[in-house]
């Protein structure tokens, strides 16, 4: 289906979390299908995923993969939406029955940020002062910070990015860990004080990218969305997701990458860190950008062979336990 071709108008149908930022996210790539296929109708159908409604919680502990996206995939398989828009991080590796990933589109800055109080202007990451507080959700982030500044004091930290930054403004935290994506994406760029470097931070599978998932077979919707495919966003993502999958992880473990493609050459870095920052297991694979998924999978192997299994099984076990 070409922007040109003259066919009846029909209407479609985007679900979306009715967060901020994945609204600003749906409504891009409404607007941008809707410029490519003025035949068709767009419409942004929202609604709210467990995650968005149990904000007191630390993400490990609520756990379960697709904690952001289940509500939507319930929506398209009861064919309510047509297709939903995620950040492509929250995306499990493994899709329910009948959904595909159809479309990565071009990625932000896929790196983490530091944002700090206002009395911490003049500080990096690395100088502030010992017992500072920052706060982060995520345990990939945790076990990295930790491993590096055991000096600093880390806090868990929930809610929307404004809510988050409220927090930090407040005096609660004196520093907070965001994606840079997602402040670029809120027009808050302004607030990333620090962009830390992937020797310090790796980030998370497919931070920065949006992925489009739809039913699988409904070739009408998927030639619509691959028109905002973007091609080496989607091979660096796919060795990504490949390598998470592989080692089965989810938000409950912290597992770290960073990929880049120079010509036909894809790099992807992956660490396993256990949750005290204590072990931190990390390797890198360079193949060709068509063999993205192989790479993952192949790196997976390699830590799995250099110690990242053991750790696995202690989160795995702990996890189980509830803790």
């Amino acid at each position: 289906m070409s922007p040109t071709t003259s066919a009846p108008t029909r209407t479609v149908r985007i679900g979306s979390r009715k967060s901020q930022l994945a609204l600003v996210q749906t409504y891009w790539v409404q607007e941008q299908l809707q410029q490519r296929f003025p035949q068709c109708t767009f419409e942004v159908h929202t609604m709210s995923t467990q995650g968005d409604k149990i904000l007191d919680v630390p993400l490990a502990k609520i756990g379960d993969k697709g904690l952001f996206t289940k509500e939507l995939e319930v929506g398209m398989l009861s064919n309510e939406t047509d297709f939903a828009v995620h950040s492509l991080k929250d995306l499990p590796t493994n899709l329910p029955e009948g959904l595909i990933l159809g479309c990565v589109s071009e990625r932000e800055n896929p790196a983490d940020a530091l944002v700090v109080h206002a009395n911490h202007q003049d500080k990096q990451l690395e100088t502030l002062p010992p017992g500072a507080i920052v706060g982060t959700s995520s345990l990939r982030r945790l076990a990295q910070l930790r491993h590096h500044f055991p000096h600093l004091e880390f806090k868990d930290i929930r809610g929307n990015l404004n809510t988050r930054l409220a927090k930090l403004d407040e005096g609660e935290y004196d520093a907070i860990i965001l994606a840079v994506a997602g402040l670029q994406r809120l027009g808050m760029g302004d607030r990333v004080h620090q962009i830390i470097s992937p020797e310090i931070s790796l980030h998370a599978v497919g931070q920065g990218a949006l992925g489009i998932e739809c039913r699988a077979g409904d070739d009408e919707i998927l030639e619509l969305i691959k028109a905002l495919e973007h091609t080496e966003t989607a091979q660096r993502c796919y060795a990504e997701r490949a390598f998470l999958r592989e080692l089965e992880g989810g938000c409950q473990v912290p597992i770290g990458v960073n990929t880049k493609i120079e010509g036909d050459q894809l790099t992807l870095t992956g660490l396993v860190a256990s949750l005290d920052g204590q072990r931190l297991i990390k390797d890198t694979v360079t193949g060709t950008a068509a063999t993205a998924e192989l790479l993952g999978i192949d790196l997976a192997h390699r830590l799995r062979q250099q110690g990242a299994q053991e750790i696995l099984e202690e989160i795995f076990a702990l996890v189980n336990r509830g803790s």
